[in-house]
């Protein structure tokens, strides 16, 4: 019984076009290509081992050898993750010596992953 009453909430009963609130929506829907991009950016948060990456530079700026020890995970897979992370404009990085240093892009990051934090967090 329960199933039918949710599937009835579903749809509407009549179809009515609600033409001024379909307008404002609308004027408001940003272009195709920004919704892509929205979507392509948080495709690269449903890895957790680009979201464990990222907590860790939350603390410090690191290079890879210190990130495959905290994770305790390959050099080779962190800078796998760490190209992807680099190319979605998440993290920078800056070579000092022959080691490369990781950083996160900036605050947004950060605000980004406690927003999501929050979310599943709620009751």
């Amino acid at each position: 019984m329960q199933e039918k009453e949710e599937l009835e909430m579903d749809h509407c009963e009549e179809t009515e076009v609600h033409e001024e609130l379909l307008r404002i929506v609308q004027e408001k829907l940003p272009k195709e290509e920004e919704l892509y991009d929205l979507a392509e950016l948080y495709k690269v948060f449903g890895d957790s081992t680009r979201i464990r990456i990222l907590f860790v530079l939350f603390e410090a700026e690191v290079c890879v050898c210190d990130l495959a020890a905290a994770l305790q995970m390959t050099q080779s897979a962190i800078s796998h993750q760490l190209r992807i992370l680099k190319q979605n404009k998440l993290v920078k990085s800056r070579r000092e010596g022959k080691s490369i240093f990781y950083s996160l892009a900036d605050g947004h990051v950060r605000t980004i992953i406690n927003q999501g934090l929050e979310h599943i967090e709620e009751d």
